[in-house]
């Protein structure tokens, strides 16, 4: 599945890591207090106000290591009867424990705090917080009516005590609690934007998607909702654009939900609906902005709708010429034309632009691939690997470059390893690791890696695009066309993908003779606007 991550043009989220803060923060102002504190310390290691300040400072910077060492210096040092300060470290530290998901710390520090400030809001709000995180739903919720006997219209503790219905199944109840949250602040469109994750959470998909939808009916500039809206998407794309859907009649005219629905479209390979909006703001002139030219471009692109394709890019850049992607899809387009020495001048022109784009680079590669010019290609793929060397795309298409063109299998299998040996990315089909392990003849391994990401939920069709192409490549073309219909009844509209894409080595390859293949593709002509 592609996760999608839209910054709508109308309106335009830690872990313990043993790194030098002072390395890392390069906020001029922010060192020069940094360095303050450095020789306030020198001068006095017992001066736990500055301590707990630099310990602040340090949290701002999401510096939690420093932080953490220097909150618990200002906590050494301070005098039992600084409550003041006290409590206020308990509740720095606190928030570092969270942050860093050492949730039982935490809550042990806001026992404390607590216990120096009984009725400090703030604390009996983070502790709810806390213990809900905890599953201690019990407790949190005694804690969220707490709250609610400190400040009788308070929509935290109302909220809270849903979420906590919620996990004991009393959905009447939450729905209750969640009116009352809304009742006490209709205006605010933040208070739609929390309930959504709380109705989201009961199920009540459609109500979650119309709360965001009217959280930007309040304020279309809201990013919260913005991305909450783009986040449900990826994994309920029918309920977002049901909801949208709805908005748009209501207001046929208003660009934000029109461009919201097709970026969510496009972003799940629903081409043919994403350019039906796309279009209609263009004509309608509802918002002049190159990013739809740039988005219907890809749409187009992705039908195989190729001079159409360019005319947009083309429109796009005429608006900017500072968006080295726009260069890197000028460059794929004129590729597909077969137009390479134009494709490879615009995606120089989009390394003018971002010196580091590792598209434009991978692109350039390909077209000097087309060409037969391979030791061009590998030094261009060499410097796209060294600018991201966790790209897994990159030293596969290098890898099979320098083993099936140059004949260099050893230094191909190295790449391979390299790509097998990125952590944290095992569980997206991304990661190309079963195409890297069927590579390496690991064959075993890599089936298991692809049944993995088969029983992941795929509600655009990309994960099982991928398995065509992995089974394809594996040589059953039995479960290539099995996983190919699942993709296609999902949606996948990409026929670029499917029928033309022959980059390495992610494509359908010899599956294209397979009648029964082209006969599968007949029966969904629907989704490629056919």
């Amino acid at each position: 599945m592609k996760k999608v991550k839209i910054i709508c043009a109308v309106c335009l989220c830690a872990s313990l890591a043993a790194t030098d803060a002072r390395a890392i923060i390069d906020n001029p102002v922010t060192k020069a207090v940094i360095a303050v504190y450095d020789r306030q310390l020198r001068a006095d290691p017992k001066d736990y106000m500055t301590w707990f300040r630099r310990a602040n400072e340090y949290y701002r910077h999401d510096e939690y290591i420093h932080a953490l060492e220097d909150v618990n210096a200002a906590l050494a040092n301070a005098p039992a009867g600084d409550t003041d300060l006290r409590f206020q470290a308990y509740m720095l530290r606190a928030g570092i424990y969270n942050q860093t998901g050492h949730r039982d710390q935490a809550l042990a520090d806001l026992n404390s705090a607590l216990a120096l400030d009984p009725a400090s809001y703030a604390a009996v709000y983070q502790r709810a917080n806390t213990q809900y995180e905890l599953a201690n739903y019990t407790a949190a919720k005694a804690d969220y009516a707490r709250l609610q006997r400190m400040n009788p219209r308070s929509t935290e503790a109302l909220l809270g005590q849903a979420r906590c219905a919620v996990h004991e199944n009393n959905l009447g109840t939450a729905a209750e609690l969640l009116q009352q949250a809304v009742d006490f602040d209709p205006n605010n469109p933040e208070i739609y934007v929390r309930r959504a994750t709380v109705r989201r959470q009961m199920g009540d998909h459609a109500g979650a998607v119309d709360d965001l939808i009217l959280a930007l009916s309040l304020d279309s500039k809201d990013p919260k909702a913005v991305q909450a809206l783009v986040d449900y998407g990826n994994t309920n794309y029918p309920a977002v654009v049901a909801g949208l859907t709805n908005a748009i009649q209501l207001a046929p005219n208003n660009a934000l939900y029109r461009y919201l629905r097709a970026s969510i479209a496009e972003a799940h390979y629903n081409y043919v609906a994403a350019i039906d909006d796309f279009q209609r703001i263009i004509d309608d002139r509802l918002y002049n902005y190159h990013g739809i030219q740039a988005s219907l471009a890809r749409c187009l692109y992705g039908l195989g709708r190729y001079d159409e394709a360019l005319a947009q890019t083309d429109a796009a850049l005429a608006m900017t010429t500072n968006v080295a992607d726009y260069y890197v899809l000028r460059s794929r387009i004129l590729r597909a034309l077969g137009r390479r020495d134009e494709a490879i001048e615009a995606a120089a022109r989009g390394l003018a632009v971002d010196r580091n784009s590792v598209n434009a680079l991978v692109e350039m590669a390909r077209n000097y691939i087309d060409k037969g010019d391979y030791d061009q290609a590998n030094s261009l793929l060499g410097e796209a690997s060294m600018t991201d060397v966790n790209d897994p795309r990159v030293l596969l298409v290098r890898a099979w470059l320098l083993r099936d063109r140059m004949g260099r299998p050893t230094e191909a299998d190295r790449f391979v390893d390299q790509a097998l040996d990125i952590e944290g990315y095992d569980g997206d089909v991304r990661s190309l690791r079963g195409f890297a392990l069927l590579d390496r003849g690991r064959t075993d391994e890599a089936d298991a890696w692809m049944n993995r990401m088969l029983a992941l939920p795929d509600n655009d069709g990309r994960i099982n695009y991928y398995a065509t192409c992995y089974y394809t490549a594996r040589g059953d073309s039995d479960r290539a066309l099995s996983c190919a219909e699942a993709a296609l009844k999902a949606g996948y509209s990409d026929l670029n993908d499917w029928m033309y894409n022959t980059d390495a080595p992610i494509n359908t390859g010899e599956l294209r003779d397979d009648l029964r293949f082209l006969q599968l593709l007949q029966r969904y002509t629907a989704i490629f606007g056919k």
